[in-house]
């Protein structure tokens, strides 16, 4: 692609079999679509978990930044540390509880820490102390997700006088997580953003209150606060109808490895749950539910080749699949194939993927193993 050069995935080449190519230019695009659209004051936390949902935890964070993300969210210690270690100097907030013999290396590499307990608070102590330090953390509640967090005012009270206590433990934010935004009703939301509210308001001191993820985002202005937290939207893929034009930032392809004309009668694949009833030209394609696949598709998912959707028949296979390329003509081996993203006007998304497979698009960005190595686009003045 003119202007922009690639970086892959690890030191070795990059195989010809598959890829996922990552647009950064377009997430840089999509944080600063969804930065411009804040309320005045509201500042962007850009969600960078599980290895940037996919997309690569450093190279997205970095760009996130780069686009004017003010700070970033991971789910575990040790991902912040990644981030540290790569030169990301921003606030990172750790969004999960953490173990007690994690929290020293947290605190050591200036990272934030969820907590919602005295005893969180009591162990984020012993860790600063540990190494001379001073554990930052956020104060999570509870406010309906019943996962973690300071549920009612009493725990809230109690977890406040944990802090007097701990010189070393400071409080810089407080945030909660809707647990059902991007659904048809949002009274639960609103319910959730009244608690959240009254719990905030018992402490003592003024400190960055945060709510709102991606369907918040779209859909609850009022949620905004002092900051969001974007995830899934980063990445082209807001959970909620939205007016900002934001674009996915994967493309994985793979490639055709055989081309083959089978007869009326003939079955495909294991367990022969398809069956030919006519002369069929079939492509066997270089990807299965060993690459991350889903093999929850199988019947139901189509490939783009030649600019041209072509329906999967047959069981996904551990690394093949087959694709009724009939209708397509001059197919041969070699040829590219888009599993997900854009070949001329024809388009597969994730929530394609996830609507096939009975899941959703989070789980399908995430899914690609280890052996589908991804390269980076990189615009130069982007």
């Amino acid at each position: 692609m003119k202007g922009k050069d690639k970086r892959k995935d690890g030191d070795g080449p990059v195989e010809a079999r598959q890829r996922r190519t990552i647009d950064l230019a377009v997430l840089r695009k999509n944080v600063r679509l969804i930065r411009d659209s804040l309320p005045t004051g509201a500042r962007l936390m850009a969600v960078v978990k599980a290895d940037g949902y996919g997309h690569g935890i450093v190279q997205v964070a970095q760009s996130a930044v780069r686009a004017g993300a003010e700070a970033l969210a991971v789910a575990l210690i040790g991902e912040g540390v990644l981030l540290r270690q790569a030169g990301v100097t921003v606030p990172v907030l750790v969004l999960g509880a953490s173990m007690p013999e994690e929290l020293p290396e947290g605190v050591r590499h200036g990272l934030t820490m969820a907590v919602c307990t005295p005893e969180a608070v009591y162990q984020a102590q012993e860790a600063a102390a540990s190494v001379n330090g001073e554990a930052l953390v956020h104060l999570k509640l509870d406010t309906g997700m019943n996962r973690i967090g300071a549920r009612s005012e009493d725990e809230v009270r109690a977890v406040i006088a944990a802090l007097r206590e701990c010189p070393r433990v400071r409080l810089t934010g407080v945030f909660t997580h809707f647990a059902d935004a991007d659904g048809s009703d949002m009274a639960f939301t609103r319910l959730q953003l009244e608690r959240f509210n009254r719990l905030s308001s018992l402490l003592p001191e003024r400190v960055i209150r945060h709510c709102a993820n991606s369907a918040a985002i779209h859909r609850l202005p009022e949620a905004a606060f002092d900051m969001v937290r974007a995830g899934i939207s980063l990445y082209g893929y807001p959970p909620v109808e939205t007016a900002l034009p934001l674009e996915p930032c994967m493309r994985w392809t793979a490639r055709v490895a055989h081309v083959k004309a089978i007869d009326p009668g003939d079955t495909v694949s294991y367990g022969r749950t398809y069956t030919a009833d006519r002369t069929l030209r079939v492509a066997t394609v270089s990807c299965g539910y060993g690459d991350g696949y889903h093999r929850a598709a199988s019947g139901k998912a189509e490939v783009i080749i030649r600019g041209r959707r072509a329906p999967v028949i047959g069981r996904i296979c551990m690394d093949q699949m087959m694709a009724d390329v009939s209708d397509i003509p001059d197919v041969k081996t070699g040829d590219e194939v888009v599993l997900i993203g854009r070949d001329g006007e024809a388009v597969i998304t994730a929530e394609d993927v996830a609507s096939w497979a009975g899941t959703i698009s989070y789980e399908v960005l995430l899914a690609a193993t280890g052996r589908v190595p991804r390269v980076w686009l990189h615009e130069s003045d982007g």
